[in-house]
C-alpha cells in the first residue's frame, strides 16, 4: 500500500475522473473512494483507461454504515461500478451504528477469503472496537482510516496500532491542523517547502498512509513532491508537540 494517496471525497462526475487520471499521470498510485462519495464508477474508469499495470495501482473503497447486513451484495455492486476485478482494500466506513459489529467483519473476511478484495480494514473506529474485532474473529483489520494530522497527533494511539498490525491512515490531513503554527511554517522555511508539504511528510515519517483529496492537478503534484527533502528529529518533535497544544 502506498504511503502518500489521492482522497477523492467531494469530487463527482467528470472532475472526479479527471482527478484521478491526472493524480495517476503524476506518479499518484493509491486512490481512495467510497460507496458514500458517488464516484466508484468515475475512480474505475480512470483507473482503467490510465494505461497503467492494474497490479501498480491501489484502489480502496467503502461500505457505508447503512449498508451493514448486505455486505455480499455491496461488494459485488463496488466492483460492478469501477470495472475491476478484484478491490485492493475495502473498509467498514464507519461503525455501523457506532458499534464494531463483528457480524459485519465475519462479510469482510469471507470476501477476502472468496478473493473480492486483497484486503480488508475499517475506518473511525477505536482500538477498543478493533480489539473486539479480534476477539470474535481472530483477523485484525489491515488497515484503520482516521481523521489525522499533526494537532492530533497521538502517540499512544500510534503505538497501539502498531502493535496490533493495523496500518494508520490519515484522512483530511490539512483540516485538522493549523498550516500557520510555528513548527510548520519554521520546518517550511528550512526546506524550501509548504506547510502542506511539511504536513504530508510528517505522516511518511511516521509510517502514517495521508490521502490529501484534490481535484487541482498543481496541488496534487506538490502533495506528492516530498520525497526530496526529510524533517530531522527536533522538527518532527516540535509538530508533534502540536498534538498536545
Amino acid at each position: 500500500m502506498p504511503l502518500i494517496g489521492l482522497g477523492t471525497w467531494q469530487a463527482t462526475g467528470e472532475g472526479a475522473h479527471r482527478a484521478v487520471r491526472e493524480a495517476l499521470e503524476l506518479g499518484y498510485r493509491l486512490v481512495d473512494t467510497a460507496t458514500m462519495y458517488g464516484n466508484e464508477a468515475e475512480v474505475g474508469a480512470a483507473v482503467r483507461g490510465s494505461g497503467l499495470d492494474r497490479a501498480e495501482v491501489f484502489v480502496t473503497t467503502k461500505l457505508r454504515q447503512n449498508q451493514a447486513g448486505r455486505e455480499r451484495e455491496v461488494v459485488r455492486e463496488s466492483l460492478r461500478l469501477t470495472g475491476l476485478d478484484v478491490l485492493d482494500l475495502w473498509l467498514v466506513h464507519w461503525p455501523p451504528g457506532g458499534l464494531a459489529r463483528p457480524d459485519t467483519w465475519e462479510r469482510f473476511v469471507e470476501a477476502r477469503e472468496q478473493g473480492l478484495v486483497r484486503a480488508i480494514g475499517v475506518s473511525n473506529y477505536s482500538v477498543a472496537q478493533i480489539d473486539e474485532l479480534i476477539a470474535a474473529t481472530g483477523v485484525a483489520p489491515a488497515v484503520n482510516q482516521v481523521r489525522w494530522g499533526p494537532a492530533l497527533h497521538d502517540a499512544d494511539l500510534l503505538r497501539a496500532h502498531a502493535e496490533r498490525g493495523v496500518v494508520l491512515e490519515g484522512y483530511s490531513p490539512f483540516k485538522a491542523t493549523d498550516l500557520d503554527a510555528a513548527p510548520l511554517v519554521e520546518a517550511a522555511a528550512a526546506h524550501g517547502v509548504s506547510t502542506r508539504q511539511v504536513v504530508v511528510r510528517w505522516h511518511l515519517q511516521h509510517g502514517v498512509v495521508v490521502i490529501p483529496k484534490s481535484t487541482d492537478r498543481e496541488r496534487m503534484a506538490a502533495n506528492l513532491d516530498v520525497l526530496g527533502f526529510e524533517l530531522t528529529g527536533e522538527q518532527v518533535a516540535a509538530i508533534d508537540a502540536l498534538g498536545a497544544a
